[in-house]
């Protein structure tokens, strides 16, 4: 008998074999695709006419919208649930016409708001005030926009944590409200499973340390700095995910009041402990600063929710994967098999029966932008065979699909996954 799209993802994270591999593209800021191969994608299977622009609907990243109809003509199975404002800090509405540096023609939301330098980069401003330094820049020709570091002078003697808190606020009411309907409305409307990104709970992520988001942030805001206050000012860092932490439980259980048990997984952290050639930080150093405050939070979601945890974490992670078990994990992304140590069977053997892979099936470094379409084909089928015998694992790229991607590999990639699911990719 055939799963509806939420029974598919369930049965997965129960790590029950389902009818077949689910599908996740656009499930979250970290399973997406950029704008541009989303227009080339919606181009190639005739869902569009030509021009027709697409929405950027997370404009630091530059991620198109996957919107009713390419979930439809993919048969993806995961939807995202989100706060209503971007990593720019301005809600996504009032669309307004733009274009990307090769012509894509796009739809931007009206506070995005970009100023161009004398050699051509793009200027971008947090929630799109040009009186506040500019918090954001693309290079010329560029496709994403870097985080611009604003760092006050550093004086240890008046440091205080709550200057790294500012982000980190009681959630209120109307978001509340906002979080209840959009819920609400996709457990109605959809038959999708629904990954959740409530924010709050990623520890030390260093995409959010800049916070290009806040007109003036204070503390610790330059990404080397952080980096290295991690263990040169180790106590004031941990007094920051303390506090943090005691936030973000708040908030979680006003958030599952709100949108109680719809909600299939939930983002927990997007905190990077890996690079290609082995871990970032010592295993010693996760456990020490990290684990006890991922502990706090996935002990507080399962204890109170039914809903499964999810870590992104890129790179050679495998020196971390017992401890990402014990701290409570329920969800690995983005399963980067490139990286050393990373080899897709001896995952799935260790840790199968522990964390659904959720990602892991194609590189998007060399074969997904590099490799010809039989080769895509190939690494797509077989990262099937070995993620998905016996449940545990959710079809998603190594990260998300980046600009560049020629189209046949594109139509490749999800034709290769619905060959696997026994499924048509109409094509016009």
């Amino acid at each position: 008998m055939a799963m509806s799209s939420r029974q598919r993802v369930q049965a997965a994270l129960r790590h029950e074999e389902p009818d077949y591999v689910p599908l996740d593209l656009g499930g979250s800021p970290v399973t997406g695709m950029h704008v541009s191969s989303v227009y080339l994608l919606r181009q190639a299977l005739g869902l569009d006419p030509p021009g027709t622009p697409v929405r950027v609907v997370e404009p630091y990243q530059m991620l198109g919208e996957i919107d009713a109809r390419l979930i439809q003509a993919l048969g993806v199975d995961v939807v995202p649930l989100g706060r209503r404002k971007n990593m720019f800090g301005f809600e996504n509405k009032d669309w307004k016409p733009w274009q990307l540096w090769d012509g894509t023609p796009v739809l931007v939301p009206g506070d995005f708001n970009t100023e161009p330098e004398p050699n051509g980069d793009l200027l971008m401003y947090p929630e799109g005030d040009r009186s506040a330094p500019p918090s954001g820049r693309m290079p010329k020709n560029g496709f994403y926009f870097d985080a611009i570091v604003r760092q006050d002078p550093i004086d240890d003697a008046s440091f205080n944590p709550e200057d790294n808190l500012e982000e980190f606020a009681p959630i209120q009411d109307d978001e509340l409200q906002w979080l209840a309907s959009e819920a609400d409305r996709l457990r109605r409307d959809t038959d999708k499973a629904i990954l959740a990104n409530f924010g709050g709970t990623a520890f030390g992520d260093i995409a959010l340390v800049p916070a290009p988001f806040l007109k003036h942030p204070k503390g610790i805001r330059d990404v080397a700095e952080w980096y290295m206050s991690t263990a040169s000012r180790f106590d004031y860092v941990y007094a920051v995910f303390e506090r943090q932490c005691e936030i973000g439980i708040r908030n979680l259980q006003r958030i599952h009041e709100a949108v109680g048990d719809r909600v299939d997984a939930v983002f927990v952290t997007g905190t990077d402990f890996g690079q290609q050639q082995g871990p970032f930080i010592s295993p010693a150093s996760y456990r020490r600063l990290y684990k006890p405050f991922h502990r706090r939070v996935n002990d507080w979601i399962h204890e109170h929710t039914p809903w499964k945890t999810f870590i992104h974490s890129c790179g050679s992670v495998v020196a971390f994967l017992d401890d990402f078990v014990e701290a409570g994990f329920d969800i690995l992304n983005p399963v980067q098999c490139s990286a050393v140590g990373m080899d897709p069977a001896t995952l799935k053997q260790k840790y199968g029966a522990n964390l659904t892979f959720w990602g892991g099936g194609v590189d998007t470094q060399k074969t997904l932008p590099f490799g010809s379409p039989d080769e895509v084909r190939w690494e797509v089928r077989e990262r099937i065979r070995v993620f998905s015998a016996g449940g545990g694992f959710v079809f998603n790229t190594v990260h998300n699909v980046q600009a560049g991607v020629p189209v046949s590999n594109l139509l490749a990639l999800y034709e290769a996954v619905n060959a696997c699911r026994g499924l048509p990719l109409p094509v016009a």
